[in-house]
């Protein structure tokens, strides 16, 4: 889901671009054929919502293989009891087979090895694209072909050193007041630094028809607040880490010694003071405290000594005035230290900023310790090849460009075909389900299916491709800083206009979705319609286990603890009767204890009121893709048996298979600080031990492990 200026928590996987995740790009001028325009999902037939789930005729069996249907024979194992562990059970034979590899800190073996896939045709498009390349970059082919050139020409980087960030360090360098830090801290965010805060455009929250801008907080090189506060002893020596990494990038900056140390000290107590008034993320995940349009005077009021007519002025938005906050304690926070602290200590602070964001950018020792964080955070061995990150880069600065060759290679007709259809059946069966459910009175259910009915989807690609207008020469720093800018400016510039709800928040290569809770749609990327989400020779049970859970679980987000916030028409509204509002929360809870019980590393638990709209999109999707594929299988005249496992089997293999992983145990605790994913074991483990369906495709007995003690259902 994606609610802007809260954590894009409910995606089906969170983003993995930072600390050495996974980006995906493409590129080229190929033309694409224009898809349709979306469509809401259509009103249930009465096949869809006809029977009730629990009932599965015994039909003439037809033998096959679990390779055949789209499963992997490979990575079961056998030896483990499918009523103990589920995940062990589908998954274990991959684990041991598998080992991750050195520049990754996760692998997953869906969304991780299409990545692969994806990566190797963008390598393949983008040099291509960087030989042919002409001067004028005309074409989306010659921009991205001019950018991904430039980032891999590893002699020019080199011989640029810290030349190219020199305008960005020298207009810090000129803090003395507050007037000149509004300056500064304008050049800076202008290319995507955000020192301090940051500030997009958005949703208005209670008119999803308008873009205000939104400010929120930032200026963290830690991954999360609690790097700063807690004790833990992870989070204790990754600071550790941190102080030594600050002090190395400042003394390859040209700053030494002593003063390096105590630039390194001043920019932890910075940081740290900064973490005390951030919002935990936990409490990010409330959209009514979100949500604070106080506009200039109520930033004025909040933080007066910084001179906002002369940072708006600077940024190029002189006139701007819709803006809601995360925060205006934040503000308050920040305002707190421009009061206390000496401008020496400010410009250190900014100074950082700057080279910690720019370090990528750079020549090799540079980028080489800029890595030793990540390592440090992630347990990653070694850094990722030149290509990856340029791949990586060019996606970020050029993504719609990128992305055109790769959806005229990968996206074939049949994977728009089979979404739709998903979409359609799992729409129904959420229209049943609603019906069904004795906790709801009639008015909240009307509700719920007028949501419902005005959802949209969208599948494969935007209708319309983006443009991107700024420089793109020699210089890889440039180049990039410059693709910052112009994204800055175009995200601004949408401030005061009607919302555009053809915009797509991810790239089409990228193994994702998401739903947005204000523009009430689901979008589904081409990079995920691929095996082993969906394939046209698997079987429908095999493909509404995988796909079918992906469309189940983000529609399902529009109806969790953030999304049932929000109307139909994505305003943040109470549609829900008070007494069934109380009830839903009840039942959200119960799914919150129930994660919070979960383990993932001895003594580390999951977070459940982090994972909380996760973890109930996780049930609620799985529960939907279940009755779809029951009604699309309904008229079938034989059930395929694989390798002995019927066709509910096969769907509870198929959504297990999805999620085999293995994490390095750094990452394991990073992202159990900051993930609102559950681990891989109980998005697996969970959803299915609450599912009656589950137990009988298994037959499990009374007390197994995966039957819930105290089932917790909301959908």
């Amino acid at each position: 889901m994606r609610i802007p200026r809260l954590e894009a928590a409910s995606s089906l996987l969170v983003a993995l671009a930072a600390f050495g995740g996974y980006g995906l790009v493409a590129c080229s001028s190929t033309p694409v054929p224009t898809p349709p325009a979306p469509n809401p999902p259509p009103e249930p037939s009465a096949s869809a919502s006809a029977a009730p789930v629990a009932q599965r005729p015994k039909k003439p069996e037809e033998k096959t293989t679990l390779d055949a249907v789209g499963l992997s024979a490979a990575a079961l194992d056998r030896s483990v009891d499918p009523c103990s562990d589920f995940f062990q059970f589908a998954c274990g034979g991959w684990e041991k087979a598998t080992n991750i590899p050195d520049d990754k800190a996760r692998w997953v073996r869906s969304f991780s090895e299409i990545h692969e896939r994806n990566e190797l045709d963008l390598k393949n498009i983008l040099e291509e694209a960087a030989k042919k390349h002409s001067k004028d970059l005309k074409t989306p082919a010659d921009k991205v072909g001019a950018f991904y050139g430039a980032c891999m020409d590893e002699k020019a980087i080199q011989s640029a050193g810290i030349k190219p960030i020199k305008p960005l360090l020298d207009a810090v360098k000129q803090v003395k007041d507050p007037k000149s830090l509004a300056v500064a801290l304008a050049n800076l965010h202008r290319h995507g630094i955000w020192a301090f805060f940051d500030i997009s455009n958005g949703q208005d929250y209670k008119d999803a028809t308008k873009m205000i801008a939104m400010v929120d907080q930032n200026g963290l090189g830690l991954p999360d607040k609690d790097y700063y506060l807690k004790d833990d002893p992870d989070k204790k020596e990754v600071r550790g880490k941190y102080l030594e990494h600050v002090q190395a990038i400042f003394e390859l900056s040209g700053i030494k010694g002593a003063a390096a140390k105590s630039a390194a000290a001043d920019v932890m107590h910075v940081e740290t003071e900064l973490a005390k008034v951030q919002k935990s993320r936990e409490e990010r995940r409330d959209p009514v405290t979100m949500y604070n349009k106080i506009d200039r005077p109520g930033l004025a009021k909040a933080s007066p000594t910084m001179p906002w007519d002369s940072y708006f002025k600077e940024i190029g938005f002189e006139k701007l005035n819709d803006i809601s906050v995360t925060s205006p304690k934040y503000l308050e926070g920040i305002e707190a230290l421009l009061k206390t602290e000496s401008p020496a200590v400010l410009r250190t602070y900014l100074t950082w900023q700057v080279l910690h964001h720019t370090a990528p950018l750079l020549d090799k020792k540079f980028e080489a310790e800029d890595f030793k964080l990540l390592a440090a955070v992630t347990d990653q061995k070694v850094q990722r090849d030149r290509y990856k990150r340029c791949i990586d880069a060019t996606d970020g600065a050029l993504g719609e460009a990128l992305a055109q060759p790769f959806v005229d290679l990968r996206f074939g007709g049949e994977s728009k075909a089979a979404a739709e259809t998903f979409v359609h059946q799992i729409a129904a069966a959420f229209e049943a389900r609603v019906g069904e459910l004795d906790w709801m009175d009639a008015a909240t259910k009307d509700k719920a299916r007028e949501k419902l009915k005005a959802m949209a989807y969208l599948i494969g690609y935007p209708s319309k491709w983006k443009t991107y207008d700024f420089p793109i020469g020699a210089a890889y720093a440039a180049n990039a800083l410059a693709g910052a800018e112009y994204t800055f400016k175009d995200k601004l510039g949408k401030v005061g206009k009607p919302v555009d709800r053809g915009e797509w928040e991810m790239t089409p290569p990228t193994v994702n979705a998401y739903y947005d809770p204000q523009k009430n749609q689901m979008v589904f990327p081409a990079g995920i319609l691929q095996p082993p989400f969906y394939s046209a020779k698997a079987s429908v049970a095999v493909n509404l286990g995988a796909m079918g859970m992906v469309v189940g679980h983000e529609l399902t987000h529009g109806f969790d603890d953030e999304g049932a916030q929000f109307d139909k028409s994505g305003n943040l509204s109470s549609w829900w009767t008070p007494s069934v509002e109380g009830t839903f929360k009840t039942k959200g809870q119960c799914v919150a204890d129930q994660y919070s019980g979960y383990e993932v590393l001895p003594g580390l638990k999951l977070n459940g009121k982090l994972t909380l709209g996760e973890n109930i999109a996780d049930v609620g999707g799985m529960k939907l893709a279940f009755r779809a594929y029951r009604s699309m299988r309904a008229s079938a005249q034989t059930e395929q048996i694989a390798d002995g496992f019927n066709e509910d089997q096969q769907f509870f293999l198929a959504t297990g298979q999805l999620w085999c992983a293995k994490y390095r145990e750094k990452e394991t605790r990073r992202l159990a600080a900051i993930d609102p994913h559950s681990h891989p074991r109980y998005r697996v483990n969970g959803p299915m031990s609450q599912l009656p369906e589950f137990s009988e495709a298994f037959q499990c007995k009374k007390g197994a492990k995966m039957i819930a003690t105290s089932p917790c259902s909301v959908w």
